[in-house]
Parts: structure tokens; C-alpha cells; sequence
């Protein structure tokens, strides 16, 4: 009786006088039929780090979406004078009388001196704030930075040469000097000096000032990548069919060019946080009673708090610090998972 004889090759076996059992060839499972955004999103989700900072901007991001139902269940908002309403809970210098601020149960994070505002429901209301107008300068700048980078790279010529100059003429102009200097000047082109600025006004003279000095290095980045790509043979083939330069843009350069935008844009928007809460803080962004990080910082700055409750920098401090790294982290992953060779 013959006895089965295992043929391998090809990474199958025949069997002789038996059942055939075929053998597949050990391969990663992960890359077979995998599309590039599987791949990146399989190697984004081995990095532990990356994971935890990414859920930790999304509850960043959700707290502030969620501020105004997170205040009316807290029973408070950050508009409330608690030192005229309350004066029992202050001191004549209007420092709250108990320890740490007045944090206690029903002031979880305290109140603040002077004015003596919640700090819970303000530090929820200024990240929402903080937050929302660094994701719209962030979105404006990147929609820009794709616009003129793509176009400069790929049309050349004088589109080029007139949308770099441009860019090194910004690039030359110190941003937060020109942030200081230029927010009023944009404040008064929409209200009169001795009228009082409507809230609007000044987010939209920070979206706009912060938005004009913070495209170029993603353009310039493009317009590189651009560059290269148009020499590329499937950028040639789309010509020769007659694809008009609209199209060619849109189907062929602008797919591969996901992956600089992606991780810039991740590294924008917290720059853009810490730009936002310094204008504030100069006094030149949103002032009270308009919650916002940066002004929390500015009044943690002032004597009266430095010297009588120290604790009230925590709060606003670490929640900036857990952000802004977290961010930045996040940044790192996306990085390492569009380009494996990066990673360290």
C-alpha cells in the first residue's frame, strides 16, 4: 500500500493516495489586499501612544462640543458674578475665604478672585472656545495651503513664481508681532473705538489675522510635493488623454498629497491654540466676560491671584499642557503611520 507523500512547492502540497490538504505560505495577513488607508490605520492602531492621545483629544473635543449641557447639568455657568451675588464666600479683597480657592463641593474647581466666576464652567467654556476658533483657522489655512500650494507646484511658471514669492514675503514677517499690532487695527475696520466690540467681531479678527500668517508652510510643503509629482509617468499619461489641468489636479495630485496635509494639519492646530490663548492673554483676543484659556492664564497672572490663591493655574495649566502634548503626539503617530520608515 503506498503510503501519502507530501510534493510541496508554491506553497501548497499534493497528496498521494489521500485527501489533498493544502498549505498556504506563511505570509502577514495584515498586507494581503489591504488598500493604503487600512495599511495606516493597522499601523496606527499598534501605537499604544498614539491610540491614548488620540482618545484624549477626542474628549478634549467633546467636552467643549458638549460645555453648554455639562454647565446647565452643574447648575452654573461662567457668566455669574458669585461676588455680588454671593459676598459671603469672600474676603474685602474679594479672595474666596475658604482653602484652595473655595474648592468644595459645590464649586468643584473653585471660584475665581475678583470677580469670583466659577472656574469649572469656565474652564469648559474657554476650551470650547479656544478650540473652536483654532479649528476654523485651521481649516481656513489648510483649504488655502491647498489651493495656492497645489496650484504653484503643478502649473508652474508665473503662478509659481507670483504665489512664492508671496509665501517668502509672509514667511519674512514675525507672526506674533504682526498678531499684536494687527488685531486692532482689524478690530476697528468693524467697530467704532468708542463702542463696545461685539463678541463676533473679535473671533472674527482672530480667525482672520491668525489665518493670513498661517498658511505658507503647508503651501510651501505642496507646492514640493507638487512639484515632484508632475513628472511623475501617471501625471504624464493623464495629459496625454487630455485630461484638462482642473481634473489632473483633483483626481491624480491631490490623492497623494493626503499624507503631508494630514500631519501638518495635526501639528497646526495646537500652534494655534497656544496663539489664540497668547492673544488673549495680551489682552488684544477675547476678553471677559468671554471665557477662554489664554485669558484665564492672564488673570492667574495678576497679583491679586498670584499672591492669594496659586491654585487657581492649575486647572486652566494642566488641561493646556495635557492638550497641547497629546497633540503633538498625536501628530507623531500619524506621521509614523503614513511613513513607517520615520517611526523610531
Amino acid at each position: 500500500m503506498t503510503s501519502p507523500i507530501d510534493i510541496e512547492g508554491g506553497g501548497s502540497s499534493v497528496v498521494v493516495d489521500g485527501e489533498p490538504e493544502p498549505k498556504t505560505k506563511p505570509e502577514d495577513e495584515t498586507l494581503v489586499g489591504r488598500s493604503p488607508g487600512q495599511l495606516m490605520w493597522l499601523r496606527f492602531k499598534r501605537d499604544r501612544t498614539g491610540v491614548i492621545s488620540a482618545y484624549i483629544v477626542i474628549f478634549f473635543f467633546v467636552v467643549g462640543l458638549l460645555a453648554p449641557l455639562i454647565a446647565k447639568l452643574y447648575g452654573k455657568n461662567p457668566y455669574t458674578v458669585f461676588a455680588d451675588e454671593r459676598p459671603e464666600l469672600f474676603d474685602s479683597a474679594g479672595v474666596p475665604i475658604q482653602p484652595n480657592g473655595g474648592i468644595s463641593g459645590e464649586f468643584w474647581f473653585g471660584l475665581e478672585p475678583g470677580n469670583g466666576y466659577d472656574v469649572f464652567t469656565k474652564l469648559l467654556y474657554g476650551i470650547r472656545n479656544s478650540l473652536g476658533i483654532s479649528l476654523a483657522v485651521t481649516l481656513a489655512t489648510v483649504l488655502t495651503g491647498i489651493v495656492l500650494g497645489v496650484a504653484a507646484g503643478y502649473l508652474g511658471g508665473k503662478t509659481d513664481f507670483f504665489i512664492s514669492r508671496v509665501i517668502d514675503f509672509l514667511l519674512a514677517i514675525p507672526s506674533q508681532l504682526f498678531f499684536i499690532a494687527s488685531m486692532p487695527v482689524v478690530v476697528s475696520l468693524f467697530v467704532s473705538p468708542r463702542d463696545e466690540t461685539p463678541v463676533y467681531v473679535r473671533v472674527v479678527a482672530l480667525i482672520s489675522v491668525m489665518w493670513v500668517l498661517g498658511w505658507m508652510s503647508l503651501a510651501r510643503i505642496l507646492r514640493g510635493t507638487a512639484l515632484a509629482l508632475r513628472e511623475r509617468e501617471f501625471i504624464e499619461a493623464a495629459k496625454v488623454s487630455g485630461a484638462p489641468p482642473g481634473r489632473i489636479i483633483r483626481k491624480e495630485i491631490l490623492p497623494n498629497v493626503v499624507t503631508p496635509i494630514l500631519v501638518q494639519a495635526t501639528y497646526m492646530l495646537p500652534n494655534f491654540v497656544t496663539a489664540e490663548a497668547g492673544l488673549s492673554f495680551l489682552g488684544v483676543g477675547l476678553v471677559e466676560p468671554t471665557p477662554d484659556w489664554g485669558q484665564m492664564f492672564s488673570k492667574a497672572a495678576t497679583e491679586l491671584v498670584m499672591q492669594n490663591d496659586i491654585t487657581y493655574m492649575f486647572f486652566p495649566g494642566i488641561s493646556m499642557i495635557i492638550f497641547i502634548v497629546a497633540f503633538n503626539l498625536l501628530g507623531d503617530s500619524v506621521r509614523d503611520a503614513f511613513d513607517p520608515k520615520t517611526a523610531r
